[in-house]
C-alpha cells in the first residue's frame, strides 16, 4: 500500500511580515539567552499533550482510559463504539493535528488559505479532481449509518481538543508561521477524514505515468524498441500472487481449482499522434501534486506474507507486512490500539495496528481473532482520453455533447481569491484546464500522424474509479470487527479504492488473500496509451464482479506472498486487472526465503520472519556482476574499483563498498544505454555522471580536477528510474552484446561503444569517478550507507524557507542498507540520485499462536511535535532491523503501561 507524504511542500509565503515574525519567533526557540530561552522553551512545550492525569472530554458516557507505553504508542479503553472513536479523535488530535490540518487542505484543494498563492495551481488541480466533493457524496450517500455514528464520533473528539488549544498549544508550526493571527483552524468533519481515501488511491491509482511516458516515446522510438522497454511480466520465473484458479464462465465466480480457458479483453490501441507536448505537460503537473505516500507514486510498493502454522515453529500462522512509502516526519503512520473493556453489542472493537491521523479507526494489524496485511495491487483504475472541444462542448459518438461544469472559489492567504471553472466530459474532469500549455493541447507542430482536424488541440480528461462514491470507509470498521474468512471477504468487498492486495490469517490456523477493488472493464483498448474520448468504443462498460476477483484459502504450498507481482497469469484469467506489474524481484525473492526455510521438514519463526524484511540482496547485481568483473579494463583507477566486485555476495549492507560501486555502474549504465535514445519529453536534470578529464588514464591530478568540475547538475538526460521494470529489459539482452541498445552514439574525443563490453567498461569507468566526486578517491573509505542517505523531513515547513526553520522540523540523516527492489526497500531513484526515496515506513510481524507475542516498528513515533520525547524515538531500531514488542491483551498492555491518561465525561 500503495502509493505516496502526509502532506505537500509547499512555498509558503506571507510577506516581509510574516516571514520575520517566523525568523523571529525561530530566533527565540534557538536563543539561549535570558527571557527569549524561557519563552522559547515554554513555545516549545505548549503542545506537548498531557498523557497523565485526568481530562474533561465532552460527550462521553462513561470514562476512557488512555494508555500510553514507553513508546508514547497509545491503546485506548472504553465501554461503548462512540466513546472509543470519540478517544480516538482526541488523542491523535493531541499528537498530529498539524499533520492532519494540512492534510485535509491539500484534500479538498485548499492549501493556499495556509501556505499562499503559491498553492493556487495545486489547488486548482485539486478542485478539479474533486475529490472532497466526492467525499461528501460517499458520505451522504454510500456509508453504513453506524460507518457515519463513528466518524461523528472521531470529529467530536478532534474538535473537543481544538475547543481547549489554539495557536501554538497546538503545535509547533503554528508557532512559528504565527498562523494565530491570520489563520485558525475550523472544525474537523467526518469528511475531511473520508477524504483521505481519496489521497490515498490518488498515490496509488497505477499506471497513468507509464500511460504518458509510452506516449511521448512515440516520438523517437518504434514500437518494437517501446515494446522492449516495457517487457511482458516473467510469469515463469517469478511467481503471481494467485498461482492457479480460473473465473466460471457461467457464475462469473472465481474458483482457486478451476481450469476454465480464459480471453483477456482489451487491446493495446490508443490516440497518440501529435501529443507530445501536452503529454509532458501533464507529467510536469502531476509531479507537482503532493505526493503523500511516496514520490509521486514512483517506486510505491510494499511487501506482505502469511505462513501457515504447518510451516512455522508456532504451529499458527504468521502474518508479517511492511508498506513502502516517503520516509517523512511524521510517519504517514500512527500505531495504537482500540479496546471495548467488554466486546459485545454496544461496544464491538478489540484491535490493534496502524492507522492515519484524521481516520478513525485502523487500517492495519489484528483484533482478537484474524490479522490482516497490504500491498499495492497496482491495477489500472485510471484512463487518460483525448477530448475534441470547442467553446461550447465536446465531441461524443459525432455528437457534440455540453460540458458539465461547476465554479470553484480558491481562497489565498496573501492575497485575492481565485475562480476557477471545472469542466467535465462522460469520461471525467478536463485535468488540460489547468495548465497554460495543456490548454494549447495539439496547437505545436504535430509529431507522427497528426489528426489534421484538431488545429485547436485536444483536451485531456480523466476517467478514474475513485471519482465514484465508495464504500471503502465502511470496509475499514468491518476489517476491525471481522472474525472469520466469510467476514474478512464480505469486508474486502467494499473496499473499492484504493485497491489493494489483502492477506489473511487466524488464531485457527487459516491463511488466505483476496484482492478487492473497483476495476474497470474496458471496451476497447487496453489502458497502457491514452484512448479517444470522442470513439464510444473506448468507454468503460462495467467492473469487475467482485466475485470474479482472484483470491485463495489455505493453498497446498502452506504461505502465500504479496509484493506488488501480477496477481495472476493473464492467460489465465479473463479480466485485465493491468499490462503495469511490478515485475516480481522483491515477491520471488521472499518466496526463495521461505522455501529455503521449509524445504526439508524447516520451520519458519518470528525472528525467521524479521530477518526476511531486513533482506538486502540485490537481483540485478546477481544478474550483472559476473559480466562486469570479465571485463579487461586497463585503468588501474578503475580495475581498483572493479576487483571491489569479486567475491561479493550481491547484499547491500551500509557498510559495503561493492555495492555503493555497484550501484554507481547500475545507474550509469542506465544512463549510457537508455537515458540518452529518450525523446527529449522524458528527460530531467541529473547530476555528473560522465564528465570525465580528457586524459582517461590520468592519476590524482586528473581525479582532482575531475572533482573539482564535475558539480552537482548535468545536462538534461532521460535517465531510467532503475526500478524491477529495468531488471527485466537488462535481462533480456544481457546475452546479446550487439544489441542496438548497447550501442552509443560517438561524441567528439570520446568514440561511442559498439557493443555491451564496450559500455559496460564505460558504464565502471563512469561510477569510478562519480564516486571518487561523491566519496573520495580511496575506495577503502567507500560505503552504500554514505551514499544511500534518508533523511526525515516535515513535508510542509521543514522543506522550504530558512535552514535554521527546516532544522527545528527536520531529522537525519541515517545512513542505511538496502536499495531498489530489495526485501529491505530502502528505494531510491537513478534518475536523481542515491538518496532514498522510499522505505519500509512500518514493519510488523504477527503472531496468531499468541498475539502478545507479535512485534512491531513505526519509521518515527508517535508524535507529531518536533521537541517531543517520541518525536523519532522509533527510528535508530527501525534503521537497524530491530522491531517492538507489540502488547495486545489487557495484561501485556497493562504491564507495559508507562503513562495513563483517563478522559472523563
Amino acid at each position: 500500500m500503495p502509493a505516496n507524504k502526509s502532506g505537500p511542500a509547499p512555498k509558503k509565503k506571507k510577506g516581509r511580515r510574516g516571514r520575520l515574525v517566523a525568523i523571529t519567533v525561530v530566533l527565540l526557540l534557538v536563543a539561549g539567552i535570558a527571557f527569549g530561552a524561557f519563552w522559547g522553551v515554554s513555545t516549545v512545550r505548549a503542545s506537548l499533550p498531557q498523557t497523565t492525569g485526568s481530562l474533561k472530554l465532552a460527550g462521553l458516557s462513561d470514562p476512557v482510559d488512555v494508555k500510553r507505553d514507553a513508546n508514547g504508542i497509545p491503546q485506548i479503553y472504553a465501554d461503548t463504539d462512540e466513546d472509543l472513536f470519540r478517544a480516538q479523535g482526541y488523542v491523535q488530535a493531541q499528537d498530529r493535528f498539524w499533520e492532519m490540518d494540512v492534510r485535509r487542505h491539500m484534500t479538498s484543494g485548499r492549501l493556499s488559505e495556509m501556505f499562499g498563492k503559491d498553492q493556487v495551481k495545486t489547488d486548482s488541480f485539486l478542485r478539479t479532481l474533486g475529490w472532497h466533493e466526492v467525499a461528501q457524496k460517499e458520505y451522504d450517500t454510500k456509508l453504513s449509518p453506524s460507518t457515519k455514528k463513528y466518524l461523528q464520533a472521531y470529529s467530536a473528539g478532534v474538535n473537543s481538543y481544538l475547543k481547549d488549544h489554539k495557536g501554538s498549544a497546538l503545535s509547533l508550526e503554528y508557532a512559528a508561521l504565527d498562523f494565530q493571527n491570520d489563520y485558525t483552524p475550523e472544525k474537523w468533519t467526518p469528511v475531511d477524514s473520508v477524504a483521505w481515501l481519496k489521497a490515498m488511491a490518488w498515490d496509488l491509482r497505477g499506471n497513468m505515468q507509464e500511460e504518458i511516458d509510452r506516449s511521448l516515446m512515440t516520438s523517437r522510438l518504434s514500437e518494437k524498441q517501446i515494446a522492449e522497454l516495457y517487457p511482458a511480466y516473467p510469469y515463469k520465473r517469478n511467481k503471481p500472487i494467485v498461482q492457479g484458479g480460473a473465473v466460471n464462465p457461467v457464475t462469473k465466480e472465481f474458483d482457486p481449482k478451476g481450469t476454465a480457458p480464459a480471453t483477456q479483453n482489451g487491446a493495446g490501441t490508443g490516440a497518440t499522434q501529435g501529443l507530445q507536448s501536452q503529454l509532458s505537460s501533464l507529467s510536469k503537473s502531476l509531479d507537482e501534486i503532493p505526493a503523500l505516500l511516496g514520490p509521486n507514486g514512483n517506486g510505491i510498493g510494499s511487501n506482505s506474507w502469511v505462513v501457515s502454522g504447518d510451516h512455522t515453529t508456532t504451529g499458527k500462522p504468521l502474518l508479517a507486512n511492511d508498506p513502502h512509502l516517503a520516509p517523512q516526519m511524521p510517519s504517514l503512520w500512527y500505531q495504537m490500539g482500540l479496546h471495548c473493556r467488554t466486546v459485545g453489542p454496544k461496544c464491538g472493537y478489540d484491535v490493534s495496528g496502524y492507522t492515519f491521523s484524521g481516520m478513525p479507526g485502523v487500517v492495519i494489524g489484528h483484533n482478537q481473532d484474524i490479522s490482516w496485511g497490504m500491498t499495492n495491487l497496482g491495477a489500472d483504475v485510471s484512463d487518460l482520453y483525448l477530448e475534441k472541444i470547442n467553446a461550447d462542448g465536446y465531441l461524443f459518438d459525432g455528437k457534440q455533447q455540453p460540458f458539465l461544469t461547476r465554479k470553484e472559489t480558491i481562497k489565498v492567504a496573501d492575497g485575492p481569491s481565485r475562480q476557477i471553472t471545472v469542466r467535465s466530459t462522460n469520461n471525467g474532469p478536463i485535468v488540460s484546464d489547468r495548465d497554460d500549455e495543456l490548454a494549447t493541447v495539439g496547437k505545436s507542430a504535430p509529431v507522427g500522424n497528426a489528426a489534421p482536424d484538431r488545429g485547436d488541440g485536444y483536451a485531456i480528461s480523466l476517467r478514474w474509479t475513485a471519482l465514484d462514491p465508495g464504500k471503502s470507509m465502511d470496509a475499514v470498521f468491518e476489517l476491525n470487527r471481522a472474525k472469520d474468512w466469510t467476514s474478512f471477504r464480505k469486508a474486502a468487498a467494499h473496499f473499492e479504492v484504493p485497491s489493494q492486495n489483502l492477506i489473511y490469517a487466524d488464531t485457527k490456523g487459516n491463511i488466505g488473500y483476496q484482492a478487492p477493488g473497483r476495476i474497470p472493464v474496458r471496451g476497447a483498448g487496453d489502458g497502457t496509451l491514452p484512448a479517444p474520448g470522442w470513439d464510444k468504443k473506448y468507454r468503460w462498460t462495467g467492473v469487475i464482479p467482485q466475485q470474479a476477483l482472484p483470491w485463495e484459502y489455505n493453498p497446498d504450498r502452506g504461505y502465500i506472498v504479496t509484493a506488488n507481482q501480477a496477481v495472476i497469469d493473464e492467460d489465465k484469467y479473463p479480466y485485465l486487472l493491468t499490462k503495469d506489474w511490478g515485475y516480481g524481484a522483491r515477491s520471488q525473492r521472499i518466496n526463495d526465503l521461505i522455501q529455503s526455510k521449509i524445504k526439508d521438514g524447516g520451520k519458519v519463526s518470528t525472528d525467521d520472519m524479521q530477518s526476511f524484511q531486513q533482506d538486502n540482496s540485490s537481483e540485478i547485481a546477481r544478474l550483472l556482476t559476473p559480466y562486469l568483473t570479465k571485463i579487461d579494463i586497463k585503468d588501474k583507477y578503475v580495475r581498483d574499483a572493479q576487483q571491489l566486485l569479486d567475491g561479493w555476495d550481491f547484499t547491500q549492507e551500509p557498510d559495503s563498498a561493492a555495492a555503493a560501486y555497484f550501484n554507481g555502474v547500475w545507474r550509469n549504465l542506465l544512463k549510457l544505454a537508455f537515458g540518452n535514445k529518450m525523446p527529449k519529453e522524458l528527460r530531467v536534470e541529473g547530476q555528473c555522471l560522465n564528465v570525465r578529464p580528457a586524459n582517461e588514464t590520468g592519476p590524482a591530478d586528473d581525479l582532482d580536477k575531475f572533482v573539482r568540475e564535475c558539480g552537482e547538475r548535468a545536462p538534461d538526460m532521460a535517465q531510467p528510474d532503475g526500478g524491477d521494470r529495468w531488471y527485466e529489459v537488462v535481462r533480456k539482452i544481457i546475452d546479446d552484446p550487439t544489441n542496438d541498445w548497447w550501442k552509443t552514439e560517438d561524441r567528439p574525443g570520446h568514440p561511442g561503444d559498439k557493443n555491451r563490453d564496450q559500455l559496460l567498461a564505460h558504464a565502471m569507468k563512469d561510477a569510478r569517478y562519480e564516486l571518487t566526486a561523491k566519496l573520495g578517491k580511496n575506495i577503502d573509505n567507500w560505503s552504500w550507507g554514505r551514499l544511500h542517505q534518508m533523511f526525515l523531513n516535515n513535508q510542509t515547513l521543514g522543506t522550504d524557507g530558512p535552514g535554521i526553520l527546516q532544522g527545528l522540523f527536520n531529522r537525519g540523516p541515517w545512513n542505511v542498507g538496502g536499495g531498489e527492489a530489495a526485501v529491505n526497500a530502502t528505494g531510491w531513484n537513478a534518475a536523481g540520485g542515491y538518496g532514498v526515496t522510499w522505505v519500509p515506513s512500518m514493519r510488523m510481524v504477527v503472531n496468531l499462536a499468541d498475539l502478545d507475542k507479535s512485534r512491531w516498528i513505526n519509521l518515527t513515533g508517535a508524535s507529531g511535535h518536533a521537541y517531543d520525547a517520541h518525536y523519532y524515538d522509533q527510528t535508530d531500531k527501525w534503521a537497524k532491523g530491530e522491531l517492538l514488542p507489540w502488547a495486545f491483551g489487557e495484561d501485556a498492555v497493562k504491564k507495559g503501561t508507562k503513562d495513563t491518561l483517563t478522559l472523563a465525561p
